[in-house]
């Protein structure tokens, strides 16, 4: 495995451990905005797994919760990477910014209606649905906002240092 690989598996690893130890507003992480970018650089389909195993690190010290939910986020998280591939040769602004949304998207709707399914907080009908999903909207906010701001920052720099070091390389040939 090469250095660059290795280094690149450790960083998000890290990442996500940290994102989720750290204090931070519900919601608002960038979990989802990895795994997207995981999936549209990474070169195999295999490396997806590794943010879902930061995930299930960082649950072992923050603590397991309700099988079906957690299963639902681990099941979302795994779709979103699966964009991150569909992204892989149409990597443009708009593809990310729609992608990053339809992320969080994802994540709202698949965990919301989970929780309403498997949990007993709401009641089993549209009335309850309808509850769950509304009492959601402020940490759908939370994570429209984080995908768009970690995506932009995960895209973004990556591409910038991959733009700048192109330049340096053609400069120090010269």
């Amino acid at each position: 495995m090469k250095k660059n690989t290795i280094l690149f598996i450790l960083f998000i690893i890290l990442a996500i451990v940290a994102a989720r130890l750290i204090p931070h507003a519900p919601n608002f992480s960038p979990l989802a905005s990895i795994l997207l970018f995981t999936g549209a650089y990474a070169t195999k389909k295999k490396y997806l797994i590794i943010p879902l195993v930061a995930l299930f690190i960082s649950d072992f010290f923050l603590g397991f919760y309700h099988l079906p939910v957690m299963l639902s986020v681990y099941g979302s998280f795994a779709l979103i990477g699966l964009i991150g591939f569909v992204l892989k040769k149409r990597k443009s602004t708009l593809n990310i910014l729609s992608s990053s949304l339809i992320a969080a998207l994802i994540f709202f709707f698949v965990t919301n209606f989970v929780v309403w399914y498997a949990a007993d907080w709401y009641s089993r009908d549209l009335a309850g649905l309808s509850l769950c999903y509304t009492l959601a909207i402020p940490f759908f906010k939370n994570t429209v906002l984080s995908n768009l701001l970690y995506g932009g920052l995960l895209f973004g720099s990556y591409e910038a240092l991959r733009k700048l070091s192109k330049q340096k390389l053609l400069t120090i040939r010269k």
